[in-house]
């Protein structure tokens, strides 16, 4: 019996990217997403834990979301977003691929469905961002697990991006400065993100495919990535 894949569904998305190198994927499977060059970051994470504490603070008070989301239609409410221990979904017709992962914000709408969304704490540059196709398989991904779980019906994927502003006219304002420190203001954009989860199908295969490999595959020529890990194991051979 072939041993579980368990996957992020944000990994799952490395698999649509332009740039994807099966030998670098082959390695964060195996590695358990523990590779000494792709550290993520913590400031990112914080930002967006924060970002959704404002909504949810904000809907608690006022019964609707904030304007600045109102791309996303009339919102009721929200759903905390379950454990990635809980909020998964088992694939046996893959030779076993357990999808899983953590939604940043499951809102409620007015018509009892809901909004899956995913928070970014970054420039928006629309469809412009080279990590959009991860990202749609994500959330993608997400919509399979939230309804396998009977979560609710899902009508609207986005992706929330929190754009800090830091021109020189902004920095000069006295009110974003205290006795304790100062205020970052962010402009929020938000992107919807179709709704596509037939594309995960090929994927999903890929992946237990190439994890099924007993050894690392090729990696794609020119990928920065491999030339760091070749120069990791060259350094240790000397050592």
């Amino acid at each position: 019996m072939r041993e579980p894949l368990r996957i992020l569904a944000k990994n799952i998305g490395a698999l649509a990217l332009p740039d994807f190198c099966p030998r670098c994927f082959w390695l964060k499977l195996k590695a358990r997403n523990r590779l000494p060059f792709q550290i993520f970051p913590g400031i990112f994470s914080s930002i967006d834990a924060y970002t959704k504490r404002v909504v949810h603070t904000w809907i608690d008070r006022n019964g609707g979301a904030p304007v600045w989301l109102k791309g996303l239609g009339e919102v009721t409410g929200y759903i905390d977003p379950p454990h990635h221990s809980r909020f998964y979904i088992e694939l046996t017709e893959y030779g076993g691929v357990l999808l899983t992962g953590a939604p940043d914000g499951i809102l409620t709408l007015t018509d009892g469905s809901i909004a899956i969304i995913d928070y970014k704490t970054a420039k928006y540059t629309g469809t412009q961002d080279r990590l959009m196709p991860m990202y749609e398989i994500q959330l993608n991904g997400y919509l399979l697990i939230a309804e396998h779980l009977g979560i609710g019906n899902v009508t609207k994927l986005a992706l929330v991006y929190a754009e800090p502003v830091t021109d020189e006219e902004t920095a000069a304002q006295p009110e974003i400065h205290s006795d304790e420190g100062f205020v970052m203001p962010f402009s929020i954009s938000v992107h919807p993100v179709p709704m596509e989860p037939a594309k995960l199908q090929p994927l999903f295969q890929k992946a237990r495919e190439i994890y099924d490999l007993p050894e690392a595959p090729d990696g794609r020529s020119g990928c920065e990535d491999c030339k760091r890990l070749d120069a990791l194991m060259l350094l240790a051979r000397k050592l």
